[in-house]
């Protein structure tokens, strides 16, 4: 007997301390260490999680039924917590905050003003819904999206106020803080895709009332499966969808890759299968690879550094970001007795930012820049004679193919002792940089014969003047 309420209670304290089948935290229910809330279907799970090999910690939610854990919405993206078994997430005056460590230190909350707050409940869509004690709604997840955009949820343009719901997405693989890529609803009634949340790369298109999709996704044509329906009042304008086949599993993530996703569970194969993604190319995306980076839609991965750079963060490009872009190996200095050259990458798309120069020769362009120290790359248009300089980052350098053949050449800015060796890009550069010596010798040696020219002639008119003066 007495082995017996041993066991019991003993069962009661695991249940307690480490998971929980309710779907509500309450005053009488907080959630720590490796307790979790259950939507009341069995679809969702709400837990503290650790996103693949990173150590640090967040409140998130999740498939329950999938075999790979893939998270759907996190309280505290940019606010880590490193202990679960200190840190908990709990109803306190009038919200639901997350507290860290043993100090109980606040480092997220539902934020709201009042204090009739009973109860937080995950529902089976996966909305987590804050309540008073007659059950009606204070604050709900579905208004508060991260990067992923589940049927039901919807992404809104409030005309009253002109500003948009986004979806953001997180900075690499393993953090999910925000990132630089965001998508969002604008007064034209069509979904734009952002960098840095005011570079836009992407749009949708309006949104066509009676094919019911937006001009510039015809994958949504394809409508056997989603159910999409846009809404337009005085107030506000707002996209959701939903599935017709409840059974099926379906999400819409703004991506890491700066990418618009959706997709849908196989269970035959238990993976994702993308159902439509936009832009469509990833070199699209507006400065994916960052300041220096090269991207080419045929290599895996996507972005390289060009020969004598390289990441700025290794650790950053292991997890799939990429935004820091590339540095060339050897600090560049501009001082008397430093050597600078040019690296030639050929068929590229140029980046933007450019600055147009003036119109003159390719020599006297090279020259020019290399003997200006802010200018970091620069390219020679032949058909205007354009100089073309780089002096601040050098975004959406582009590699095209081989047969591609509207390519165009960049040069950019390297140290003598990074530059490759032995190599056909070497023995290009030092013809360039021997044309824009001998282009900025030329241009020097005009000069000179212009003076000298100059101070014969004055020299002649004076010793007429003097003749003259010697005759009367």
């Amino acid at each position: 007997m007495v082995l017996f309420l041993l066991f019991v209670l003993f069962s009661l304290f695991f249940l307690c301390t480490h998971v929980s089948s309710a779907d509500t935290i309450s005053a009488d229910f907080t959630l720590s260490g490796d307790q979790t809330i259950l939507s009341s279907g069995g679809t969702f799970k709400m837990g503290f999680f650790q996103p693949g090999n990173s150590t640090n910690l967040y409140i998130g939610m999740w498939y329950q039924e999938l075999s790979i854990q893939t998270i759907v919405w996190v309280a505290n993206r940019d606010k880590p917590v490193s202990d679960k078994k200190t840190s908990v997430l709990k109803i306190s005056n009038g919200n639901l905050v997350l507290l860290d460590g043993n100090n109980q230190t606040p480092v997220w909350s539902t934020g709201l003003n009042s204090s009739s707050a009973h109860e937080a409940v995950l529902l089976d869509d996966g909305n987590l819904v804050l309540r008073d004690e007659s059950g009606s709604p204070l604050w709900q997840s579905f208004d508060h999206l991260g990067d992923t955009w589940l049927p039901g949820a919807k992404i809104r343009y409030d005309k009253r106020t002109k500003k948009s719901q986004r979806l953001t997405s997180w900075t690499s693989i393993e953090d999910p803080a925000p990132g630089l890529f965001s998508v969002e609803l604008d007064e034209s009634t069509a979904y734009k895709i952002l960098w840095n949340g005011s570079k836009e790369y992407w749009s949708s298109g309006r949104w066509n009332p009676q094919s019911k999709i937006f001009d510039s996704v015809p994958e949504m044509r394809l409508n056997y499966i989603f159910n999409y329906s846009f809404f337009s009042n005085a107030t506000e304008s707002y996209f959701t969808y939903s599935i017709y086949n409840k059974a099926n599993i379906s999400r819409l993530v703004m991506d890491v890759s700066g990418q618009i996703r959706q997709s849908t569970w196989l269970n035959n194969n238990n993976q994702w299968n993308l159902f439509w993604s936009q832009p469509r190319q990833q070199c699209q995306v507006y400065a994916f690879c960052g300041s220096f980076g090269i991207c080419s839609d045929k290599s895996q991965p996507f972005c390289q550094c060009p020969r004598g750079f390289r990441p700025v963060s290794q650790k950053d490009w292991d997890m799939k970001d990429y935004s820091s872009g590339c540095v060339g190996k050897t600090e560049l200095q501009c001082s008397r007795g430093v050597v600078n050259q040019f690296l030639p990458l050929t068929n590229v798309k140029l980046p933007d930012n450019l600055e147009v120069w003036g119109i003159t020769s390719f020599s006297i362009c090279g020259s020019t820049c290399l003997g200006n120290c802010s200018c970091l790359a620069y390219a020679h248009d032949e058909s205007s004679n354009r100089c073309l300089m780089w002096t601040k980052d050098v975004f959406n350098l582009q590699q095209f193919e081989e047969d591609y053949s509207e390519g165009n050449t960049l040069y950019l800015r390297l140290s003598a002792s990074d530059m490759p060796s032995s190599s056909s890009s070497g023995k290009s550069n030092k013809a360039m940089i021997f044309g824009a010596v001998l282009g900025s010798l030329g241009a020097i040696a005009l000069v000179l014969l212009a003076v000298i020219i100059m101070l014969r002639y004055c020299r002649r008119k004076r010793m007429r003047g003097e003749k003259s003066d010697g005759t009367l």
